[in-house]
């Protein structure tokens, strides 16, 4: 049996556990958490641990889906040192310092969520000869500025973190995922915030985007549907050659010459065990971020803010929410990612992107590894 520690104990580190237990080849060996042991409710206490070391002491692979940046940060670096492989369900990391890791070790996101769902209906769809245009989310709803009431009636009815509704909810976790996407897949964005058109004809939409990004030369582009009461998955949009024109709309793909291939569903947690064992077997990597990303997310003020507020985590607050552009941008933005543990140093206004010298961040291993990557940045 494969030994696999865990790095979180939220909804997905938890509902990953819970899969494992069956498993007949991979077994969980250790869980870490930032949170003291006994305060946690989990399926297998005697696994819980505050201890990096002692995680990683005892397994064949890691797991990190924190959702944290900065722990997630500390956690892999110590696991590539020790030549440990990592599985990742961690887009925010990825996106924000995930790139200084490429080529240290192996390193990917796993199959599940919607990075790693594309990623591997990218693999597919190349293999049937293919050529991707777009890279899909399909989101059903968006609301830049939820109320902390609403916010915390449908933490409690869907069982996951006030933060977790939150990013999903003002569009920082899409923008994050199709960041990332982008990145990982060679993909580029139409544009700060990326399209999203609204609409709820989710194929007929998908496709005028297809035809919106070869217009304008930006292909292939990641982005996003919002689509009411559309499937919780991803498509791509993709080119065949003009000979299987009549094979395709015989399988009922339309006439083309642009075809909607969906997955109409990501399974989180349930989808990572194949991950494990490709990564066990010697499989390349799904996704990572590269080694030099063309898009990251900006912090942008959901609300007016003083000199002197402390900011304890940014992404999936009331007072940011992210927004996907350029890397290059952030020689002056500073990504969501790093704001946690920060002080503002001037007033920010609503809407307002917020800069370098606007804030005070906490030193970090990851706000040392995202400067790097800022040096071998072009403005």
């Amino acid at each position: 049996m494969a030994r696999i520690a865990i790095s979180g104990t939220g909804f997905i580190g938890t509902g990953l556990a819970l899969a494992l237990a069956s498993h007949p080849r991979l077994s969980v060996s250790a869980v870490l958490t930032r949170r003291p042991p006994s305060t946690v409710q989990h399926p297998y206490p005697d696994l819980l641990n505050n201890n990096i070391d002692h995680s990683l002491n005892h397994c064949d692979l890691l797991v990190e889906c924190s959702g944290d940046v900065l722990h997630a940060t500390t956690v892999i670096d110590a696991a590539l040192r020790r030549n440990i492989p990592v599985i990742t369900m961690n887009a925010e990391f990825h996106v924000t310092v995930g790139s200084a890791f490429v080529e240290r070790g192996y390193l990917s996101e796993a199959e599940g969520d919607q990075p790693g769902c594309l990623a591997a209906l990218d693999r597919r769809v190349r293999d049937m000869g293919f050529t991707p245009v777009v890279y899909g989310n399909i989101k059903g709803f968006l609301n830049h500025t939820p109320s902390p009431e609403d916010m915390q009636f449908w933490a409690n009815k869907q069982g996951i973190r006030l933060e977790q509704v939150t990013a999903f909810t003002d569009g920082s976790k899409v923008q994050i995922e199709q960041a990332f996407v982008a990145n990982g897949l060679g993909a580029d964005i139409l544009a700060p915030g990326l399209s999203g058109p609204h609409s709820t004809t989710l194929e007929a939409t998908s496709l005028a985007l297809a035809a919106e990004a070869e217009s304008r030369g930006a292909q292939p582009i990641s982005d996003y549907v919002l689509n009411p009461g559309g499937p919780a998955g991803v498509f791509i949009v993709a080119r065949h050659h003009p000979g299987q024109q009549r094979f395709l709309e015989y399988l009922k793909l339309g006439p083309g010459p642009h075809y909607f291939l969906l997955q109409p569903f990501h399974l989180c947690h349930l989808e990572i065990a194949r991950s494990i064992e490709a990564a066990l077997a010697g499989a390349p990597p799904l996704l990572n971020n590269s080694r030099t990303p063309r898009v990251g997310v900006v912090a942008i003020a959901k609300k007016s803010l003083p000199c002197g507020h402390h900011i304890e985590r940014a992404l999936g607050s009331f007072e940011f929410r992210g927004e996907a552009t350029s890397f290059a941008d952030h020689h002056q933005w500073v990504p969501i990612g790093l704001l946690q543990h920060a002080r503002l140093r001037t007033p920010v206004e609503a809407g307002q992107r917020l800069r370098w010298d606007q804030v005070e961040l906490p030193p970090s291993l990851a706000l040392t590894l995202f400067q790097q990557l800022l040096t071998e940045t072009p403005r």
